[in-house]
């Protein structure tokens, strides 16, 4: 891939933003350290420059939360000259006033996951800076982004748990009174990985439910989620093209680039 073809920008995302591409898409097949990416990345023009696009869980969605390969999807896209990324995923509201079809830009993360790998850095005694894990510009971006059908809030705590299940009553609860806004699956380790390769990174989360602490009835179904997140689904690309379309520059900014002055046990692809 020349330098002129080579995306500086990527999203990871669902298969319905597989359209966000012209006749001119390629497909490219990546091979990392860390094994195969999710699916082959497609790059394509989105208004007017090059993107590429990862399903996070795979082209036919076979990868569930907990299993999806995220050190290959983000080495791989760092690999093919990716800086920067937005990461539009559904999440559950934990404010009854936050409802489906709110879009919110988090802020903040809190990671309730476990087992999985988690950092490029098992040796080396390296350290990143995560006090701030989203990229402020990109955030600045999303949030300067609205479309008149979805609310946007433009700060916001997601809590990511382990899945696949969804949160018990008490769990959902208990998350609610910490202050937290928002639930999600797939935010850790994707974020603190795109850290760790000096990627910006920042969430745009699409609201399909209120969790199941916040109202009665049977909770969260999946059925229901995937309802939610199609109705939305054409207003919420239009968002994130408009993001796409107002992100200006093609590297990392600095506050994303931690490594400055630390010795890495190797180089960045």
């Amino acid at each position: 891939m020349s330098s002129d073809s080579r995306p500086a920008l990527a999203i990871i995302g669902g298969s319905g933003f597989y359209d966000f591409f012209g006749d001119d898409a390629t497909t490219l097949n990546i091979e990392t350290p860390y094994g195969a990416p999710s699916a082959p990345i497609t790059v394509g023009a989105v208004e007017g420059r090059r993107v590429a696009f990862l399903p996070r869980h795979g082209r036919k969605h076979e990868y569930s939360p907990q299993t999806v390969p995220y050190q290959a999807n983000m080495w791989a896209l760092r690999s093919i000259g990716v800086r920067r990324i937005f990461a539009p995923c559904a999440v559950g509201s934990l404010r009854a006033d936050w409802g489906p079809g709110t879009v919110a830009v988090p802020d903040q993360l809190v990671d309730r996951t476990s087992g999985r790998p988690q950092s490029y850095f098992d040796n080396g005694g390296v350290h990143v800076s995560f006090a701030d894990p989203y990229c402020d510009e990109l955030r600045t971006v999303a949030t300067g982004s609205a479309v008149d059908e979805l609310p946007m809030k433009a700060a916001g705590t997601m809590v990511v748990v382990q899945g696949p299940r969804f949160s018990t009553r008490a769990e959902s609860r208990w998350f609610a009174a910490q202050g937290w806004e928002l639930v999600n699956m797939t935010g850790y380790p994707e974020s603190v990985l795109a850290r760790e390769l000096e990627m910006c990174y920042a969430a745009i989360a699409l609201v399909t439910d209120l969790d199941a602490g916040l109202e009665a009835g049977e909770g969260v179904s999946a059925a229901a989620v995937f309802a939610e997140f199609e109705r939305n689904l054409v207003p919420f690309k239009q968002l994130v093209r408009q993001a796409v379309a107002r992100v200006d520059g093609t590297d990392a900014c600095e506050r994303c680039r931690v490594h400055a002055g630390v010795r890495l046990p190797f180089e960045l692809p």
